[in-house]
């Protein structure tokens, strides 16, 4: 069974240990760097939720759902944020540990984080946004397959993608 488990004291160093193959490194940030990313969003008006992604007691992957992720943006003067930030969900990050890939994980942690979303934890919004980069085909069509829409939108280098919700 899949579900989402909130990291804590007792889960980050399995959620820490997850990788990607070389190939993809470029397609999704560290663990390391989300979770603390995850911590330094308190007290921003931005809010970060990670999980890990496990099947039955075994941690496959790493699940981060943002809101309002636009407020981190203001720390950078040159840069502007998607405006399908601005008090939206996002699917902030997505992982699945190589030994997993291809089993149907990622799919489920989607649809798991949409249900967690429309519980509104911080409020209602219209959409979720979710981006990845040009090159990452299977993520693309992850992605499409769940409903998300590219907006015109990038964030960087990123492709930006939305849900109604």
């Amino acid at each position: 069974m899949i579900r989402l488990e909130k990291i804590t004291y007792k889960n980050i160093w399995d959620i820490l240990d997850l990788k990607v193959f070389r190939s993809q490194k470029n397609f999704v940030a560290p663990n390391v760097d989300s979770i603390a990313t995850a911590y330094a969003t308190h007290d921003s008006g931005c809010f970060a939720f990670p999980f890990g992604i496990y099947d039955d007691d075994k941690p496959v992957g790493f699940l981060m759902i943002g809101f309002n992720e636009a407020v981190m943006y203001e720390a950078f003067d040159d840069v502007e944020p998607p405006e399908s930030l601005r008090n939206s969900y996002s699917i902030w990050r997505l992982m699945i540990d190589k030994r997993y890939q291809g089993r149907g994980y990622g799919r489920e942690a989607i649809r798991l984080a949409l249900d967690f979303i429309r519980t509104w934890p911080c409020g209602k919004a219209e959409y979720c946004e979710i981006s990845y980069e040009p090159e990452n085909e299977n993520a693309a069509k992850l992605y499409h397959s769940m409903g998300f829409e590219e907006n015109g939108e990038t964030d960087g280098d990123e492709i930006v993608a939305v849900l109604k919700l």
